[in-house]
């Protein structure tokens, strides 16, 4: 696997909506830094449901986005989704919670599935998106950045997978806003969740 593009965006107002977003994004030439925030100088406008050091990296993969733009009809750009990586030869569905990217002296770790909202929807210019992303079920990922550095396309990225129980992307989206059987819930407090979501599976004891 490589890097095949890095993503950051600035602050805009999408049409249809009266807030600003980040979710615009496009490739960035040359090295960027990484550090605990994610891309340096990618702007985060809601920052109680974006950003923040369990969401600071959002990856997607060049395959799912390949099947996506089959889906669509259209080609996809690397940042359409909002995404700061996009790494070749992955498959979204076969990342789970816990696996690692390392591309040079960065680390990343999977926290969580990205769950489409509304600025998703108005971006992809589909009032029907998001649910039509869920049922897809190939979410992307977001990251915690283990160790910061320096990106930049056309690196290779080494895969480290989870040494332990298996919360893939589909599964998180699938459980997403739904109560968890005792069984699930033991095995998603196993993996390295996003803090939020731990917190509140804690608070459901």
């Amino acid at each position: 696997m490589k890097v095949l593009a890095v993503c950051r965006g600035d602050a805009e107002t999408l049409a249809g909506l009266k807030y600003k977003s980040g979710i615009n994004k496009a490739p960035v030439g040359g090295p960027v830094m990484v550090d605990a925030e994610g891309i340096v100088g990618d702007r985060i406008c809601n920052r109680r449901h974006h950003g923040g050091v369990d969401q600071a990296i959002y990856i997607e993969g060049s395959l799912t986005l390949d099947w996506w733009a089959e889906e669509l009809g259209r080609p996809l750009p690397a940042g359409t989704f909002g995404e700061n990586l996009v790494i070749d030869d992955l498959d979204n569905r076969d990342v789970a919670v816990g696996d690692r990217f390392v591309v040079g002296d960065v680390v990343l770790e999977v926290t969580s599935a990205r769950i489409p909202c509304a600025t998703f929807a108005a971006k992809m210019g589909d009032s029907k998106f998001v649910r039509r992303y869920t049922l897809a079920a190939r979410p992307g990922a977001y990251c915690r950045v283990i160790r910061g550095g320096m990106v930049e396309a056309g690196l290779p990225v080494g895969y480290q997978p989870f040494d332990g129980q298996k919360v893939t992307m589909p599964d998180m989206i699938a459980t997403f806003g739904k109560t968890l059987s005792p069984e699930d819930r033991t095995r998603y407090l196993a993996v390295p969740i996003h803090h939020k979501l731990r917190s509140a599976l804690d608070m459901r004891s």
